[in-house]
């Protein structure tokens, strides 16, 4: 054992097939780490929790806490330049990021393996000398500010303060946690306090070693990292600060047996249900709530939500337990309702606590929790490999709570069956002591009060558990009951041999009605496969009414499966059936074992499809209001569907396809199936732990269904009817703009999508506009986020259409109209083109190298790989090699060749540049509409009809739609 290693009381248990090492040690400072080694990895991380989160902000400072995880990342004593820590991080091919909760504050990063030890001595920093300047604490309110700005229209976030509001006023839980102008600048002023005074003050009481725990994920042996750790991390100050705890309920009687009465921002109707419970941290090994919220949640036949969904009244259910500390915990049931569901209100709360009692009638079933901890075992013991930075952020988390041998397990492998447990968990679910919150557009005007922080409308009525009693007595006369055995449960998890290693996807099969291509598991060593069906279907989105028909049946499939596969689902065996550009795709992906069984269903329950009435009308509503809720979305994200709409042909406005819902009825749907299945192409990818054999058969059987009946539902496309996906080819030398107003008048953030279009598909040209986006992120975020403040998101990112590259700036601002933030994105590109000249010859090739090593880094998982291929086969690119032949292009790149890149696409003013700049007018900049619109730049032409553009330009050839030529 090495030297200062702690004795372990018990070895850490990890999965079966984890080929890595750890090491747990004591630092003489106190600082509890967790040395993960793993020799294959291409990426090291690290992550750093530290016990003391918002629950500890100052009273009249909320949001200090999380101010402060925002202002570690700028300088330290050591590091003094600003923002030189991230911008090491980004040139090696890393990323980082922090987040803050009730009790704790965790900061993260990954980066490649050559840079490691570098990158860990800067992140030591953060919790050894942080230099926190007075400029950058002004600056970096605004980003704590916008952030919250960007939140302030979010159900999620308003519902969630609610519940914190009606709770006790002295319990921490009560408090706003994120922090705004007004909590970090305004009222500390106001109160003669100076808030980076506090900041200090506030990092100095609570930021002890002995309250963090660390995780190194390194691709070095254990010895050598437990020497860099030592020698970077006992420098932090160890003040033997006690674990703080915060004792004491949230909710006492008068927070309790309450009916809130909210309304949302979005369109609909939800009902949440929250008992105050014993936190399931005491009883990990037991997992009650796991059994209760797997049959509170469960959606197979006889459960809650299976007849709530038989009568009409709700299409999602989820029970489970949140928000949870040591001292106190709440079990959560959330129901998402129909407008029929709305009006039972009363029935709803009856059935739910009917299946409560039938729970503790029939006591508790050690065969439903034995079948459970055998879906956990295999679930852990057989777990995808994840990135390492997620990895190390959910162990530096599970440290904090779990015995050293439990570090990696956390509280997902129940192992002791105690119905006493169970049945004290079930008899906090009572009527007694319920808090119900009832969301609805329908209570509009009909509030009294409204939450401080979000402005949320609400009102509060006592609900008596003696007259929850009276109504579950009169509950709808329906069978609950519990759910059946699993038979989906995988027991075959043998390995399948492939005789060839084959290290890239081959066209296994080809036929007039389907192409197989297949790639068996050569890396990942795991009883899992990955299936892809995509219907190519010409007439699912030729027009709006199609592409609305083509979700609603999608939707219904997946509805009409639910009871079915739901246990497939709960067994780690997961499907989808979706909506695509050109018709739709099942997707299957698990275990292996009883895969093809599940897919077989699905098609035969695709074949078979028929419009059940009663189901259509649900998700009819359903789908409305989705779309309905497109005008809350982010001004950020509206402007990237403009984008998308302007450049991609064949799409359809959301606005065209909401005006014709309303129309649609069960008998367009009836008409419209046949129609869309009548002529359809295959296009198939199987991967994982399948035989080829397995593969081939999978998709003959499935054409066997569609194509050789003796009464056909499908034939094969004509050749004229193969799907493309063109986009639009923008002008050289011409920047376009298109202008719009925000959706929600109520919101008053602005954005601008600033979008450059360089070329198609490529490999040099490709691999240069990537080098260019990794080295220009970080300084534009420093540039426009840090320094100018512009907003909380600020993004420079690559963008592919269909195999057309560009890059986009996605900026969003509460400060800035949008004809400004273009202003800056221009400014800060001439800045970047005096840096670009500048660079010296050694950080270009340290960036060259970092991309190098993030373009050969290996697939974690099967899923992940498969998406991968999966990119190339429906963008109809079929370079599997990509990666390969990319590399061999980026090691022939010079500076020169960059700076020509720059100079001919991207610059300010370049000859060939192709620009697009979207701008969604918030209503706080609503008067610059007008002005920005009336005198636009030289060389910008505004897009005035999105549809009338897109007809007069020339479009890039389709890479998709060469079925007919492909030889195999």
């Amino acid at each position: 054992m090495a030297l200062g290693a702690i004795k372990p009381e018990a070895e850490i248990i990890k999965p079966r097939n984890d080929k890595r090492e750890y090491r747990r040690i004591l630092l003489k400072n106190n600082l509890q780490v967790l040395i993960i080694s793993d020799a294959e990895t291409d990426k090291c991380a690290t992550s750093m929790d530290v016990r003391v989160g918002s629950f500890s902000d100052p009273e009249g400072l909320e949001g200090l806490a999380h101010f402060l995880e925002h202002m570690l990342f700028y300088a330290s004593e050591k590091y003094p330049q600003e923002d030189s820590y991230s911008k090491y991080i980004s040139e090696h091919g890393g990323s980082t990021n922090a987040f803050t909760s009730s009790e704790h504050t965790n900061y993260y990063f990954d980066v490649n393996p050559d840079s490691f030890e570098e990158a860990l001595d800067r992140f030591a920093q953060f919790f050894i000398k942080p230099l926190m300047s007075a400029d950058a604490t002004t600056r970096e309110i605004k980003a704590v500010d916008s952030e919250n700005q960007k939140n302030l229209l979010s159900d999620a976030w308003r519902m969630n303060q609610l519940q914190k509001h009606l709770s006790v006023q002295d319990h921490p839980y009560h408090k706003f946690s994120t922090g705004n102008w007004d909590t970090l600048e305004v009222r500390p002023k106001e109160r003669g306090l100076d808030t980076r005074q506090e900041l200090l003050q506030f990092y100095k009481d609570n930021y002890s070693a002995n309250l963090m725990h660390l995780v190194i994920y390194t691709k070095d042996g254990l010895d050598k990292c437990e020497s860099l750790v030592r020698s970077y991390f006992e420098d932090i100050r160890n003040t033997n600060r006690n674990f703080i705890n915060f004792p004491g309920q949230p909710c006492d009687s008068e927070s309790l047996q309450i009916l809130v009465k909210a309304v949302p921002i979005k369109q609909g109707h939800k009902l949440k249900f929250v008992w105050p419970i014993t936190p399931g941290i005491h009883h990990y090994n037991e997992g009650p709530s796991r059994y209760l919220g797997h049959l509170i949640g469960h959606e197979g036949e006889g459960s809650l939500f299976y007849i709530l969904k038989k009568l009409g009244w709700a299409t999602s259910l989820s029970a489970g337990e949140s928000d949870w500390t040591c001292e106190f915990s709440f079990f959560k049931v959330s129901i998402d309702l129909t407008d029929a569901g709305q009006e039972k209100f009363e029935e709803i709360v009856a059935l739910l606590f009917k299946y409560i009692h039938l729970l503790q009638n029939s006591g508790s079933c050690q065969w439903i929790f034995d079948e459970l901890a055998a879906i956990c075992e295999t679930s852990f013991h057989y777990q995808d490999k994840i990135r390492p930075i997620d990895y190390v952020v959910s162990v530096a988390m599970n440290m904090q709570f779990y015995p050293p041998k439990d570090w990696l397990v956390g509280s997902s492998l129940p192992t002791k069956f105690n119905s006493e447990v169970i049945q004290s968990a079930l008899k906090e679910l009572s009527p007694f002591n319920v808090r119900i919150f009832w969301e609805s557009t329908k209570f509009e005007g009909l509030t009294d009060s409204k939450e401080p922080w979000y402005g949320t409308a609400y009102s509060v009525e006592r609900l008596t558990g003696s007259k929850i009693e009276q109504w579950a007595d009169k509950a709808p006369g329906e069978d609950l009951h519990l759910p059946v055995p699993n038979v989906f449960i995988p027991t075959d998890l043998f390995l399948k041999t492939v005789s060839d290693q084959m290290k890239l996807p081959v066209l296994l099969r080809k036929t007039p009605y389907s192409r197989l291509w297949y790639k068996p598991d050569t890396a990942f060593s795991t009883p899992k496969a990955y299936v892809k069906i995509d219907f190519n279907c010409p007439f699912s989105g030729n027009s709006p009414e199609s592409e609305v028909l083509t979700e609603i049946f999608t939707r219904l499939l997946m509805d009409y499966l639910n009871e079915y596969a739901y246990d497939a689902q709960v067994a780690g065996l997961y499907y989808s059936v979706s909506k695509t550009e050109f018709g739709f795709q099942v997707t299957v992906v698990g275990y292996n074992h009883k895969l093809t069984i599940l897919l077989e269903t699905v098609i035969q329950r695709i074949a078979n499809f028929e419009v059940k009435p009663d189901r259509f009308s649900v998700i009819k509503e359903l789908v409305t209001k989705e779309y309905r809720n497109m005008k809350f979305q982010q001004p950020y994200q509206q402007a990237m569907n403009y984008c998308s709409l302007i450049l991609q042909d064949q799409t359809w406005p959301w606005t065209e396809e909401l005006e014709v819902l309303p129309h649609l009825e069960v008998e367009h749907l009836v008409q419209f199936y046949p129609l869309m299945i009548s002529r359809i192409f295959l296009e198939c990818f199987a991967a994982g732990n399948l035989e080829p054999k397995e593969a081939e058969s999978m998709i003959q059987h499935i054409e066997d269904v569609f194509f050789k009946s003796s009464n056909p539902i499908s034939k094969p496309l004509f050749g004229s009817q193969y799907m493309t996906n063109r986009v639009v080819k923008l002008e050289r030398g011409i920047n376009y703009f298109y202008s719009v107003e925000g959706l929600n008048p109520s919101d008053e953030n602005s954005a601008l999508v600033h979008y450059i279009q360089v070329h198609q598909d490529d490999f040099k040209l490709n691999v240069t506009l990537q080098l260019f986006a990794v080295i220009a992120k970080q300084p534009a975020f420093h540039q426009l986020r840090s320094v100018e403040q512009l907003g909380y998101i600020t993004v420079l990112m690559q963008r592919n259409d269909s195999g057309v590259r560009g890059v986009q700036f996605i900026i969003q601002s509460n400060v800035k109209g949008p004809g400004q933030i273009d202003l800056r994105v221009e400014s800060f590109l001439k800045m970047f083109e005096t840096k670009l000249y500048e660079m010296p010859s050694d950080e270009f090739k340290s960036n060259v190298n970092a991309l190098i090593e993030m373009k050969l880094e290996k697939h974690k998982n099967l899923r992940e790989e498969s998406t991968f291929y999966w990119r190339e086969v429906s963008d109809g690119t079929f370079k599997f090699d990509r990666r390969e032949r990319e590399v061999a292009a980026l090691k022939q790149i010079t500076q020169k060749d960059l700076i020509d890149f720059f100079n001919e696409y991207i610059k300010v003013g370049a000859p060939l540049k192709k620009g697009l700049c979207v701008r969604v007018y918030g209503s706080s900049h609503a008067s610059e509409y007008d002005t920005d619109n009336s005198k636009p730049p030289e060389s910008s032409i505004p897009i005035e009809d999105i549809f009338s553009f897109r007809r007069s330009r020339p479009l890039y050839g389709s890479f998709k739609g060469g079925f007919g030529h492909l030889k195999l």
